[in-house]
C-alpha cells in the first residue's frame, strides 16, 4: 500500500482556503484593470486635444513605451490567476486509473467515477476483495489530497425492496458511507468526507438499456477544488 500512496504523491495540491474564491478575485482583477487602463486612456486623450487646440487635432495621444509595457506585465500578470491550478491533472490520472474507474471534470471538481460491480456485488453494500483493491489503488490521490471529498452512490430505475435496502435510497447511500468507512480507516481524515445517496436521480445514460442501466450503476469520488463547507 505505501507504493499507492506514493505514486501519486505530486499529482494534487492542496485545496486551500483561498482556491474556492481565487477563481473570482483574480477575473475581478483583470477586469478593475482594463477598465482602469479604458478611463486612463480616455483622460489623455481629452487633455491632449485641449491643451494643444487645433494643430494638433488630427493626431492621436499616444502612451509612452514605458507605460504600455507596464500595462501589458500588469494584465499579463493578473489573467494568470484565471488558469485553474489544476490544468495538468486530468491527463496524469486517466493514465492510472484502474480499468473501469474514469476521470471528469466537472463545475465542483475532478470526479473519479467508478463502475458499481467493481466495488460491490448486485444489491449489496458491502466492499468485495477487489473493490477494496480498486480504492486502494487510489489511496495515492485520495492522500495527497486535503480538500473536501464526495463519496456519492448512484443506481439506476429499477426497484429493489429487500429488509436491508426497502428502496434504491437505501442502497446508494449504504454504498457511499461502506466507501467513506473504507477510507477512514486508510487514514484519510473524516472532516474532508462525506457520503451521499442519489437513488437513479442522476442517471448518465437512458435507464432503458442494459448499458445505459449498468452505466448509471456508479460510485462517484468528487475532489472539490474549492474551501472546505
Amino acid at each position: 500500500m505505501s507504493n499507492a500512496h506514493h505514486s501519486h504523491q505530486d499529482l494534487l495540491p492542496g485545496g486551500g482556503e483561498d482556491e474556492g474564491e481565487s477563481w473570482l478575485i483574480s477575473y475581478l482583477d483583470v477586469l478593475t484593470l482594463l477598465i482602469t487602463l479604458f478611463v486612463l486612456l480616455l483622460s489623455l486623450a481629452g487633455n491632449g486635444l485641449g491643451e494643444r487646440g487645433q494643430q494638433f487635432a488630427g493626431e492621436s495621444p499616444t502612451l509612452s513605451e514605458s507605460a504600455i509595457a507596464a500595462a501589458a506585465h500588469a494584465a499579463g500578470s493578473r489573467s494568470a490567476g484565471l488558469q485553474p491550478r489544476h490544468s495538468g491533472l486530468l491527463p496524469q490520472l486517466e493514465g492510472l486509473m484502474p480499468e473501469g474507474v474514469s476521470v471528469t471534470r466537472g463545475n465542483e471538481g475532478v470526479t473519479l467515477r467508478i463502475d458499481d460491480n467493481l466495488l460491490f456485488a448486485s444489491g449489496q453494500a458491502d466492499l468485495t476483495g477487489d473493490g477494496r483493491q480498486v480504492l486502494e489503488s487510489l489511496l495515492g490521490t485520495l492522500l495527497a489530497f486535503d480538500g473536501r471529498i464526495s463519496v456519492e452512490g448512484h443506481t439506476d430505475d429499477v426497484p429493489i425492496a429487500t429488509p436491508r435496502f426497502p428502496s434504491n435510497w437505501e442502497l446508494s447511500g449504504a454504498r457511499a458511507i461502506a466507501v467513506v468507512r473504507y477510507l477512514q480507516e486508510q487514514d484519510i481524515p473524516e472532516s474532508q468526507l462525506r457520503a451521499i445517496g442519489y437513488a437513479d436521480t442522476q442517471p448518465l445514460e437512458s435507464n432503458e438499456t442494459a448499458e445505459g442501466r449498468a452505466a448509471n450503476r456508479r460510485v462517484e469520488l468528487v475532489l472539490h477544488e474549492g474551501p472546505r463547507r
